[in-house]
């Protein structure tokens, strides 16, 4: 097994190298502030949040014509919404309204300078966004730590049983994956060549790796953990798993848990905004990224004033180039009633139902 002192000095030296020095990105300031903020008293988060999102609406008034004209229609400026409840009034913005107005959802100032996606369209409704490298970098420093909560953190030997790449990578695209991957002490099983037949090769894989982490489809893992238990095999026992781009619902974290021998945590994500919500080392819910996301439940009209559930709607505080106000992603989520006593400040999640990621099955 890698020894303690490469993931020190990956995360001390090796990493800030790479991220601050060679790819000139502010993942890691980001990740410091973060990782402060999340033990802010719950009305610290809340203050934190709202003044990122009247930033935020100042900024669409000014340069993303999208919303100055729908504002305009509506007849409402800034100044209108002076808290949630007058933001949950806005209309909502679909996947349908995306594709229609792709370039006046674009700032201004950012026109021609944006990094861009898509979804695959898993649900029948590809779509391709926008958005600003401090905004990536804010993605993944949030990512690492919604991770760190399940015990991963950088250079910590970690296993991904994920999807591979569609077609065939060049040479060339596999020897700097092959590198980064060994830097980065990563090791990929690419979940898309899995069957009943060759479930055998990914558990040799996972015994010689040896993963003090492993992250994963849940339906993979499932599928592998459900295989482990029926034939009595014994495997490599890591240190924590995190399910990924779909829901973790609890007979399969019994399975898993079963056939691994360690604690499973569920996470929360789309392709548009990446982790919006993950569990604690308390896994009593999903800790929502308030510091980084309004999330919103979005409940149906006639639902009586108890219920807890609702669809998930969401806007980025940080992605300027392109913001979503308000996007429906399509997922339903449950918000938790009690407070977590892990003492951090973000709210909680019990669960999410629906699609969570346009990942190919």
């Amino acid at each position: 097994m890698m020894s303690g002192w490469y993931e020190t000095a990956f995360r001390r030296v090796l990493f800030p190298a790479y991220e601050s020095g060679l790819r000139r990105r502010h993942t890691l300031a980001w990740l410091a502030d973060y990782r402060r903020d999340q033990w802010l008293a719950p009305e610290q988060v809340a203050a934190l949040q709202w003044q990122r999102l009247k930033r935020l609406l100042e900024h669409c008034h000014r340069e993303v014509p999208y919303y100055q004209r729908r504002w305009r229609e509506l007849g409402v400026v800034p100044a209108d919404i002076r808290n949630l409840d007058d933001y949950a009034k806005l209309p909502l913005l679909t996947k349908a309204d995306i594709r229609a107005n792709f370039d006046e959802l674009q700032a201004d100032s950012w026109r021609g300078r944006l990094l861009t996606k898509a979804t695959g369209g898993s649900t029948g409704e590809p779509m391709r966004f926008g958005y600003t490298r401090e905004s990536n970098d804010r993605r993944t420093a949030v990512m690492w730590r919604g991770y760190e909560w399940a015990g991963s953190r950088m250079g910590r030997r970690t296993l991904f049983l994920w999807g591979g790449a569609v077609g065939e990578p060049t040479r060339t695209h596999q020897l700097k994956d092959a590198i980064y991957n060994r830097l980065f002490a990563r090791h990929v099983l690419n979940s898309f060549h899995m069957t009943e037949a060759n479930m055998a090769e990914y558990a040799d894989a996972i015994d010689r790796y040896r993963p003090e982490i492993i992250v994963a489809y849940v339906g993979p893992l499932v599928r592998l953990a459900q295989w482990l238990i029926a034939n009595k095999r014994r495997i490599w026992r890591p240190q924590g798993i995190i399910g990924a781009a779909e829901a973790l619902h609890e007979f399969q974290r019994e399975i898993i848990e079963q056939a691994f021998g360690a604690p499973a945590f569920n996470t929360y994500g789309c392709r548009e905004f990446m982790l919006i919500a993950a569990e604690c080392e308390k896994r009593h819910g999903l800790h929502v990224n308030a510091d980084h996301l309004v999330v919103e439940l979005h409940k149906p009209q006639h639902a009586p004033p108890d219920t807890h559930t609702g669809e998930v709607v969401i806007t980025d505080l940080f992605n300027y180039g392109m913001p979503f106000l308000r996007y429906a992603n399509g997922d339903m989520a449950t918000a938790a009633t009690e407070a977590c006593s892990c003492g951090r400040g973000l709210p909680l999640l019990t669960r999410v139902d629906g699609r969570v990621l346009d990942a190919i099955r």
